[in-house]
């Protein structure tokens, strides 16, 4: 893997973490669709920006690679973004930040389980970290009366829709324009989410304005940057290698969440999210350790 392959994945990963708290804040007098669309929305204009501005070099980089167009496979990976960004949005209704980081992040688990029925084999390492982070998310997401939130079962259902945008971008990632990849996908996940925040919300204005930042920083950051940076930087790594790199948004999101809301997590919480690491760990360990 190239060194700004993995700076790309890293710099993702920290945007996606920082902005739960964004999604957090952002939904105090809005619901999850409209905060969504107008995230979206935003992204959307700086991913237009964007794409104006780098047109001549595209086409000369389409040219020498034989690159195919990107918009229609974006549209395609908009469908997945979209389910899995609004689980993910809806859930945080009912969960913390830290929480909500880690839970996502099972989908480096799945990546390499999916990865399996494209023809790639699973190592008896995946099954030992998947079983590493069944236990850890019973610790963190059930409490000690056998009760879990409705959000962290949401959360959990959204990582397979994380894991299924990974393996789609993956597949495409080195075979058609990026950038307009990246862009049909925020503008598809920005249609679906004004779909349904009209169907299912009543948002004001006001609302929308007192959300400003929190949409603004989801919005550019996550939404234009993050996946952006995630779609480049898996054209020079392996799936399985981006998933580890992405999943330090769960890093992030806890320790934002921590310095930001002042989240606290108890030891049992705290344990949980160490034993998820450990599975990411021992998952990945052949990437880790350069063994194939």
């Amino acid at each position: 893997m190239q060194i700004k392959g993995a700076l790309m994945l890293l710099g993702a990963s920290f945007f996606w973490g920082t902005t739960f708290v964004a999604q957090l804040t952002g939904m105090e007098g809005i619901g999850p669709f409209t905060y969504a669309a107008a995230r979206y929305f935003l992204g959307f204009i700086f991913l237009t920006g964007l794409l104006i501005y780098t047109k001549k070099s595209r086409v000369i980089e389409r040219r020498k690679e034989k690159l195919s167009r990107g918009f229609l496979v974006g549209l395609f990976c908009g469908i997945f973004l979209f389910i899995a960004s609004s689980m993910q949005q809806v859930s945080m209704l009912y969960t913390t930040a830290g929480k909500a980081a880690f839970i996502t992040c099972l989908y480096i688990m799945f990546v390499p389980l999916g990865a399996s029925f494209l023809g790639k084999k699973i190592l008896k390492e995946n099954w030992i970290g998947a079983i590493l982070a069944i236990i850890g998310l019973y610790l963190l997401a059930i409490n000690e009366e056998f009760s879990i939130n409705r959000g962290d079962i949401i959360l959990f259902f959204s990582a397979f829709f994380w894991t299924a945008h990974i393996l789609v971008v993956d597949k495409f990632a080195n075979k058609v324009d990026v950038m307009e990849l990246s862009t049909a996908q925020i503008f598809m996940t920005m249609i679906l989410s004004f779909t349904a925040m009209l169907i299912f919300e009543n948002p004001t204005l006001d609302a929308v304005k007192s959300a400003a930042f929190p949409i603004f920083y989801g919005g550019v950051m996550s939404s234009g940057v993050a996946f952006t940076l995630q779609i480049y930087g898996q054209k020079y790594a392996e799936p399985a290698a981006a998933a580890i790199l992405m999943s330090f948004e769960s890093i992030f999101g806890a320790l934002s969440g921590w310095l930001i809301l002042g989240e606290q997590m108890t030891d049992r919480e705290i344990f949980g999210c160490c034993m998820m690491i450990l599975g990411i760990i021992v998952t990945q360990w052949r990437v880790i350790s350069g063994r194939k």
